[in-house]
């Protein structure tokens, strides 16, 4: 026989379909790649730190309102005092990070023409306007001493207004197409909400006197346990898309996070009756607050940008579709009737 007729037994091995013997795959199996490795989304335009910290001062504005009015019921001026102010520096604060992303003033206006339900947008413009109108003539009464009833009627219309300004961001990321963030629309709001009391109750520590302060301390100790275990819960929830959080700039800030929450939250359950304590605590605590949406913040870009996190759910959700199709019973001919 001749030479070029022969076969090479040694390249021959079983296919993959049955026991017929076949050529051997000389070439490896395809990996994954996007068109010319370029994301397939588009990265958010939002500029940080401005949303980052926009989202922080809203959180905190909106729990330090509900703490400030609980203070007034409850007979603590200086808690209602540090507040009613933390509440309307951080509207204002917010409000002026929030215009200069948008780069013209103009166009937070322009949001207020018209009020859209369907929007997350829209609908938090029309939270943060009234709460920071409320929040700053009540802090203006706080302040002067004048009027103070009417300061009591608009602190406690803040205070309604308060967990939707701190919630409210959770939904409008959610609402996006980036994987890390739409994926996890059950954890964001619970985040969002705990970080804010985190917050609200660091701020309180901070500026309130120790005869005081025990309501921001119950409400910081709370918000950063609950913060830390929903925290952990999202990472495990979303699997691939998880990957963001433990790589990069965004493990950094959530692991310092966690760090100054810990030391904080400790700090404020023994070291609350010390001034100087409950005031290193309160500082922990808000640090670690900002510090998580600075996490969220980067972790969603780097999701963003990431193809795999695009492909690889849509893959997954294709599959487990049609998976179910094939396992469902054919329904009786007279339900079609």
């Amino acid at each position: 026989m001749p030479e070029r007729a022969r076969i090479d037994h040694d390249a021959v091995k079983p296919r993959r379909g049955g026991g017929k013997r076949g050529e051997q795959l000389q070439v490896p199996e395809a990996e994954f790649r996007s068109y010319y490795g370029r994301p397939i989304i588009k990265a958010p335009v939002w500029k940080n730190p401005d949303v980052p910290l926009y989202l922080f001062l809203g959180g905190l504005a909106g729990s330090s309102s509900v703490l400030a009015a609980m203070a007034g019921v409850t007979g603590r001026p200086t808690l209602r005092r540090a507040g009613r102010i933390g509440a309307a520096a951080g509207a204002l604060g917010g409000t002026v990070f929030l215009v200069h992303d948008l780069h013209r003033p103009r166009r937070f206006l322009h949001m207020l023409r018209v009020f859209k339900p369907t929007s997350p947008l829209s609908v938090g413009t029309w939270i943060l306007s009234p709460f920071a109108t409320f929040a700053a003539a009540t802090a203006a009464t706080e302040v002067t001493g004048w009027f103070r009833r009417t300061g009591d009627v608009t602190g406690v219309a803040a205070a309604a207004l308060g967990p939707a300004l701190a919630t409210y961001t959770a939904v409008l990321f959610s609402n996006t197409a980036v994987p890390t963030w739409h994926e996890a629309h059950r954890h964001l709001p619970v985040l969002f909400g705990s970080s804010a009391a985190v917050a609200g109750g660091g701020f309180g520590l901070v500026f309130a006197s120790v005869r005081d302060n025990e309501p921001a301390q119950r409400l910081a100790i709370a918000g950063a346990c609950t913060e830390l275990a929903i925290e952990k819960k999202m990472e495990h929830d979303l699997g691939l898309l998880a990957d963001v959080y433990e790589k990069g700039r965004a493990r950094t800030l959530m692991t310092a996070s966690k760090t100054c929450l810990v030391a904080g939250a400790l700090g404020a359950l023994v070291g609350r009756r010390r001034r100087w304590s409950a005031a290193l605590s309160g500082l922990a605590l808000m640090a670690g607050s900002a510090l998580t949406r600075f996490g969220v913040f980067d972790a969603g870009i780097a999701s963003a940008n990431d193809p795999a996190h695009i492909v690889v759910p849509q893959r997954e959700r294709i599959a487990r579709r049609q998976a179910s199709t094939q396992t469902s019973t054919t329904p009786p001919d007279r339900a079609f009737a």
